[in-house]
């Protein structure tokens, strides 16, 4: 049975993710929950769990500090901070959660945790993400993302579609919006193409996040998304790839 350690200071929010965890990956054990930094490095020393979910802002010790010590443990850090991210994945944390985590974003970090029986296998290396981004030929894993010096990771799993703006692409998943400098003529053929395709002279879309496709009284055809409101257009040279489908 696995085990995992919880750590953060405020204890109604590690009571949350205890119950949220019992409730989607019921076979997961929660060994310990630690209320600081101090407390989370003995727990885990303690008890050397499999995983261990840590706030980065603790009192005593940090959980990147805390994570510097979890040789055989999987880290997955569980913040209110998005600045923290590229440092998180320096010390191998296997996924970076937001607060508030939704089940949705959970359960696609427990799918990865289960997916992996080893640890590095799991974690990217940064430098190769960079290297990625750099070689149009190469199929994108992960997408750089921010603003200024805020940097972020953001798996391709996760994309449902990516719209140009005037200076920028929009990478939207199902709770977020990010913007890259990179544009879609060179995102394209970095993508893979039984995944995305291109539905109009701005849009790359996810098909599987394709719910349906209607036309409009006007004769537009609409692509409707499973897990976002607004409706994306398609554009006549792009619509035969869909009648063979």
């Amino acid at each position: 049975m696995p085990t995992a350690l919880l750590a953060d200071d405020e204890e109604h929010l590690s009571a949350h993710l205890q119950a949220r965890l019992n409730q989607l990956w019921p076979d997961l054990q929660i060994v310990a929950l630690a209320r600081n930094g101090v407390e989370a490095l003995a727990e885990l020393n303690r008890h050397q769990p499999d995983y261990a979910f840590l706030d980065i802002r603790m009192p005593g010790l940090t959980g990147l500090q805390v994570a510097q010590a979890a040789k055989l443990t999987r880290v997955i850090f569980v913040t209110a901070f998005d600045e923290y991210a590229l440092a998180a994945f320096d010390a191998s944390a296997v996924d970076y959660l937001l607060k508030p985590v939704s089940d949705s974003r959970l359960l696609q970090c427990i799918s990865r945790l289960q997916a992996s029986n080893q640890p590095q296998q799991s974690a990217p290396d940064l430098g190769t993400v960079f290297e990625q981004l750099a070689q149009p030929n190469a199929t994108l894993t992960w997408l750089t993302v921010g603003l200024a010096d805020t940097t972020r990771l953001v798996h391709i799993d996760e994309v449902l579609y990516f719209q140009a703006t005037d200076k920028y692409t929009e990478v939207v998943t199902a709770h977020e919006r990010h913007l890259i400098r990179t544009p879609l003529k060179q995102l394209l053929p970095q993508l893979d193409a039984s995944r995305f395709a291109q539905i109009h002279r701005s849009t790359l879309v996810c098909l599987a996040a394709i719910s349906r496709i209607e036309r409009d009284l006007l004769g537009r055809h609409l692509v409707h998304l499973k897990d976002r409101p607004e409706t994306l257009s398609l554009s006549r040279s792009y619509a035969g790839q869909f009648r063979q489908m």
